[in-house]
């Protein structure tokens, strides 16, 4: 009996004291509050004299920016055929003046010891990690393009529906003027994951595809030779460069059809759509001064039909 008696006691006591642990575990403990960053730390790392003089730096930095665009533009408009030189050379000194203003401005307004390099590292990590991901992804697909070059300023480039001109190369993103005259801004980075098509790639001239259609029934041979004196004898044509004429027979809207497709290069490819118009106008007087008419449904008489007999509709 003594020891079954010792065995329970021994039991509860076992119980109680794991509650007890449990207990004390679970139960919350009273927050203390941390001590204030000491800021005097921080502090010293900088050179406020050094700031003072880094906010001169910027506003010469953005004073060399503004006569670099200006002198850019007015070299542009004066120099036509350098149009595209002289946009990649601007956009090359611009990143060179981001680049030198932000080591100059670091190394005045921070004192660069052991102590300042861990911190400023430290702090760089935590923004590539969490806040600046995002901008650090731009930076660098921007640095990306200045050197891998999928199209250059002054490119003629199709992007995710958009047509137009690049005008500027930034260190986070790429702008371009559509031809109506909007200013699209795309992202560095997702210019690197989308597919971007430039019609020119650093050249004033640009091939321009033209397309006309007439019917199976015409004279196809008088048509290519209209299309091809309508692209030779535009003003805007690029004549250092052949102008290929292709046939070939479609289905158009249920409609059996010859579809004539042109070549030709325009001299500068800010004319592009002038150069258009003016070789369809030419080729549509053409057509109509020739009797060559557009794709119709064509109707046939049997041979082996009555003789003198046509069918409603139908054309001999």
């Amino acid at each position: 009996m003594s020891r079954l008696l010792a065995k329970s006691v021994g039991r509860r006591f076992g119980w109680l004291a794991a509650s007890a642990l449990i207990a004390a575990w679970l139960w919350p403990q009273p927050t203390w509050a941390q001590e204030p960053a000491d800021v005097t730390k921080i502090a010293e790392f900088i050179r406020w004299t050094g700031v003072a003089f880094s906010l001169l730096v910027i506003a010469g930095a953005a004073v060399v920016l503004r006569i670099v665009h200006n002198l850019g533009e007015r070299l542009g408009a004066r120099f036509a055929n350098r149009r595209p030189s002289i946009q990649k050379a601007e956009s090359i000194v611009r990143f060179v003046v981001y680049v030198v203003t932000a080591a100059i401005c670091v190394g005045l307004s921070v004192r660069l010891d052991d102590t300042a390099v861990a911190v400023i590292g430290g702090a760089l990590a935590f923004a590539v990690g969490f806040a600046m991901r995002d901008l650090v992804a731009a930076f660098i697909a921007g640095v990306t393009i200045m050197f891998d070059r999928p199209f250059q300023v002054g490119d003629r480039v199709a992007y995710a529906g958009e047509y137009g001109d690049i005008i500027k190369i930034g260190l986070r993103s790429v702008q371009m003027n559509t031809l109506d005259h909007n200013i699209v801004t795309i992202p560095n980075n997702k210019v690197l994951t989308d597919v971007t098509s430039s019609g020119n790639y650093g050249a004033l001239e640009m091939q321009v595809a033209m397309d006309f259609y007439i019917g199976v029934d015409q004279d196809v041979e008088r048509a290519m030779e209209i299309v091809r004196e309508a692209c030779l004898t535009s003003p805007y044509i690029f004549l250092k460069q052949p102008v290929p004429v292709l046939i070939k027979q479609v289905i158009l809207d249920n409609y059996v059809a010859v579809h004539i497709k042109a070549r030709p290069y325009v001299f500068d490819c800010r004319y592009e759509k002038p150069f258009e118009t003016d070789v369809h106008l030419r080729v549509l007087r053409a057509f109509r001064q020739a009797g060559i008419a557009p794709p119709a449904v064509l109707h046939r008489v049997r041979e082996d039909g009555p003789k003198g007999v046509v069918p409603p509709g139908a054309s001999r």
